[in-house]
Order: structure tokens, then sequence, then C-alpha cells
């Protein structure tokens, strides 16, 4: 029986763009910590919330364009989600530090336990919305490969 090859190059993953409020508290912290852990593991990328609130073209019409984005927020304030609702970009992820039990402090108060608390909520697709697929985007799984060359199918 042969086996069905499958695209091994990326090509198909979603394209996440991650922002993390990235306040002074430890839960704001503690989100840009776990946006570049999560980068380094290949979940998304991480992007400059103040860049957002600024209007940067080129960042909105990526955001604007990626399969999600995910919001990470420290505290009820919502920062970062209120930037992105502002410029027109919905959160197809929503996390909030204080939600997942980490308690808002001084801006060192924190362990890598809690640094993997958030990534693990984020790869186990917590805070995400149910309808967060933007329509049109291609789901893997036909015949037709994914023509980057891999020879795969996506």
């Amino acid at each position: 029986m042969a086996e069905t090859q499958t695209c091994s190059c990326g090509q198909n993953e979603p394209k996440r763009i991650i922002f993390p409020c990235a306040g002074q508290a430890n839960v704001g912290q503690l989100t840009n910590l776990a946006a570049v852990q999560l980068t380094e593991e290949g979940y998304g990328n991480i992007a400059c919330v103040a860049l957002l609130a600024i209007g940067a073209e080129s960042l909105v019409a990526n955001a604007l364009n990626a399969d999600e984005v995910v919001i990470l927020d420290g505290c009820p304030m919502l920062c970062a989600k209120k930037i992105a609702g502002a410029q027109g970009i919905p959160a197809g992820q929503h996390l909030v530090m204080t939600e997942l039990g980490i308690t808002k402090g001084p801006s060192k108060n924190y362990t890598d336990d809690d640094i993997e608390k958030i990534v693990a909520a984020c790869w186990k697709g917590e805070g995400r919305k149910k309808d967060s697929a933007k329509p049109g985007k291609k789901s893997g799984g036909n015949d037709s490969g994914c023509g980057c060359g891999c020879g795969g199918t996506c």
C-alpha cells in the first residue's frame, strides 16, 4: 500500500500573526515571552502591537490577510484586543493571562511554568472563536498538491 504524501514544506500551515500586549506588569511581559516562544515553535509570527496602534499600513494589511490573528492580553483592560479592533482586525484567538489563573503583579513576578501555560493554551486552541477560519481559505486534504513543488498533497 502506497503511503499518502503530505505537504512537508509548511506551505499549507495556517499563517498566524501574534500580537502580545507586552504591558509593564508580569502578565504583560508574559504575553511577549509566550509570543516569542510560539514564534520559535512555528505557531505563528510575533508582531508589534505598538506599530499596529499607529496604523502601520503594511502590518494592518498583513493582519487582515492572515489566516488567524492571535491576541495575547495580560489583563482585563484588553489593550491589545482594543488596538486590533480599532484597526478593524478581529481576533481569531484571544487569551487573557489573568483568566488563565496568573495573578497580575510586578513585572518580574513570573515563572517558566507561566510561560508554558500560555504557550500550551495557544496550541490547544483555547480562546479560539469557533468561526475563526477565513472564508475562501484552502483546507488540507485535496489531491491536487499544494503547488509548492514539495510533491506532497495539501
